[in-house]
């Protein structure tokens, strides 16, 4: 089965055995607040399924409207907005707990689009019944709340960087807060390493950067023993050191509620 309600070429491949929400993974994850059992309980009754995607797949289109909302269970995404020219400006990355679908207005045609850097499994609700969640369980209204109150924040800490840290900060303070959010979802090791396939094109649409000019510091970067950034995986060996560089506040130990 596909599910084509993204609009567009998105494919997305429905689980025939979803996981059940009490036993959902996200539950143990050491960044994420855990659901209350009787959240749980109605979480199971409110989600419509589950959806694979495989590694950049479109989950949502920019220009057309979604009629669904999506939580990650497992993978990494990235959202993005591009120009008519085909100039893009990646906006943020979602990792698993976050909610997809929540930014910009409902029933309005998408701004943006997400697409996945690494295969991911999706919890799936439509978009209609939102109201209804907020109705009957106001905690996870709140949570709703809280999550795009973060999304603002996230975007406020992207533009500071792109705005008025160096090229070198820059680099550095993205490598900090993808392991920071890798961390919080047991995605990154012990020695700080992440295994994610983030190419220097990307990281130049995400930082405001050139190519070239990205190349040369991350190359800088990895001889100053800072931040790592090789094909397929970033490593930072002291994120504290790193944190500093990039006079950036990790926030480390502060967990994220989701849906």
């Amino acid at each position: 089965m596909v599910d084509r309600t993204s609009g567009g070429n998105a494919r997305m491949i429905a689980v025939d055995n979803p996981i059940p929400c009490r036993a959902c993974p996200l539950q143990d994850c050491a960044g994420l607040r855990p659901l209350e059992p009787r959240q749980l309980d109605y979480m199971q009754g409110f989600k419509q399924g589950e959806v694979r995607v495989e590694r950049l797949e479109t989950v949502v289109r920019q220009g057309e409207t979604r009629r669904r909302l999506y939580t990650v269970l497992e993978g990494v995404l990235m959202r993005y907005r591009e120009l008519d020219d085909g100039r893009r400006q990646i906006v943020n990355f979602m990792f698993a707990g976050d909610l997809i679908g929540l930014q910009g207005a409902f029933e309005e045609p998408s701004s943006h689009s997400v697409a996945a850097l690494l295969p991911a499994r999706l919890c799936l609700f439509e978009q209609s019944e939102f109201s209804a969640l907020i109705g009957r369980h106001p905690g996870l209204g709140y949570d709703l709340t809280w999550l795009a109150a973060k999304e603002e924040t996230a975007l406020e800490e992207h533009m500071v960087a792109v705005g008025r840290r160096s090229a070198k900060e820059r680099i550095t303070y993205l490598a900090v807060w993808l392991l920071d959010r890798a961390l919080g979802v047991g995605m990154a090791d012990a020695d700080n390493r992440l295994a994610l396939p983030l190419n220097q094109t990307q990281i130049a649409d995400m930082l405001g950067l050139s190519l070239v000019h990205t190349n040369r510091k991350i190359k800088a970067l990895a001889r100053e023993g800072l931040v790592e950034w090789n094909p397929g995986e970033i490593s930072v060996p002291d994120l504290d050191a790193a944190s500093d560089y990039a006079r950036y506040d990790r926030k480390s130990g502060q967990r994220r509620p989701f849906i």
